[in-house]
C-alpha cells in the first residue's frame, strides 16, 4: 500500500466522510474508487475502524427499563399541577387554557370549537347583509330611471356641442 503525505492526504480526503457511512454497512455496495482509497489512507481506515467499533457498542446497548411506580409518579405529580390554582381571574382563566392544551380537554373542544365559528359566521353576515337590521325599502331602480338618465347624458352632450360650435364660428352672431 502506499502511504501518501499529510498535505496530499487532505485533499483526497475530502468527501470521505459521508462515504466511510457505506463502506461500514455494506463495503461491497461502495463504489471501487472509495474502497481503494480507504485501504490506502491510514486515516480514513482508522475513521471506519472508530465507526465500527461504535457501531458494535451500540449493538450490545439494552435500554433500561423504567421503574414500575413511574406512571404513577407522574400522573401524581400532574394531578398536583392542576391543582395549583392562581390567585388573580386572568391568571386562572390562562392556565386552565394552558392545561387544557397541554393535557387534553376533558370535553371535546373541536365540536364546540365548529359550533362557536358557525354561529359567528351566521350572526356576521346576516348583519353584514342587513337581515337583522330590520326590513327597508330602497327605491328599486326601474327602466323609467335609466331613460331619465340617458336623456339627461344627451342633453348635456347637445349643450358641449352647442358650445364647441359657438367657438370653432367665432363670425357668427348666432344667426
Amino acid at each position: 500500500m502506499i502511504e501518501l503525505p499529510d498535505d496530499r492526504m487532505k485533499n483526497t480526503c475530502k468527501g470521505m466522510e459521508e462515504r466511510l457511512a457505506e463502506m461500514l454497512f455494506d463495503a461491497a455496495a461502495a463504489p471501487a474508487k472509495v474502497r481503494a482509497h480507504v485501504e490506502g489512507c491510514s486515516h480514513c481506515r482508522g475513521a471506519l475502524d472508530e465507526l465500527r467499533a461504535t457501531m458494535t457498542l451500540l449493538d450490545g446497548f439494552e435500554a433500561p427499563e423504567p421503574t414500575p411506580y413511574f406512571m404513577t409518579r407522574l400522573e401524581a405529580r400532574l394531578r398536583e399541577a392542576r391543582a395549583e390554582e392562581p390567585a388573580a381571574w386572568p391568571a386562572r382563566w390562562l392556565a386552565r387554557l394552558r392545561d387544557r392544551l397541554s393535557f387534553g380537554a376533558s370535553a371535546p373542544v373541536r365540536p364546540l370549537a365548529a359550533m362557536a365559528m358557525t354561529i359567528f359566521l351566521l350572526v356576521g353576515g346576516s348583519t353584514y347583509l342587513g337581515v337583522t337590521g330590520g326590513e327597508r325599502d330602497l327605491p328599486q331602480p326601474g327602466p323609467s330611471a335609466a331613460v331619465v338618465h340617458d336623456l339627461q347624458l344627451m342633453d348635456n352632450n347637445a349643450q358641449l356641442l352647442d358650445q364647441l360650435e359657438a367657438m370653432s364660428n367665432p363670425g357668427d352672431n348666432g344667426d
